[in-house]
């Protein structure tokens, strides 16, 4: 329903009419009587706390991705040490094993083959 309906529609002869006349009048009636009384609302007033409530709302949702974000960037640096860690462990077996000589290498995979290339030998 639209917001005109609720507006005064007059006859030729001065009476209203309209589908929702009464709620029209009805509303106009109360805003009339909360003006009376000193009650009248303010729209300023009621953006201002709309807006207040929306400006908390975004500063959650900030605290939020920032708490988030800190999170990730906390995972980022542990996996990078990880791996860290884990490449030196490697190139530490790798001088391990020439030094001992005992140990034979494994032809190298072709990658993109099924099986990572175990098995796959064509040759």
């Amino acid at each position: 329903m639209s917001r005109t309906s609720f507006y005064p529609k007059k006859n030729g002869d001065g009476t209203r009419s309209g589908p929702y006349q009464h709620l029209g009048e009805e509303f106009e009636r109360r805003l009339k009587t909360q003006r009376d009384a000193g009650e009248a609302p303010d729209p300023r007033a009621a953006q201002i706390e709309r807006l207040k409530a929306q400006v908390a709302e975004l500063k959650e949702r900030v605290a939020k991705r920032d708490e988030a974000l800190a999170e990730l960037i906390a995972f980022k640096t542990l996996a990078i040490s990880r791996l860290t860690a884990q490449h030196g462990e490697i190139e530490r077996l790798r001088e391990q094993a020439v030094a001992v000589g005992n140990v034979r290498r494994l032809p190298a995979g072709q990658h993109g083959r099924g099986n990572n290339g175990v098995g796959s030998d064509p040759r």
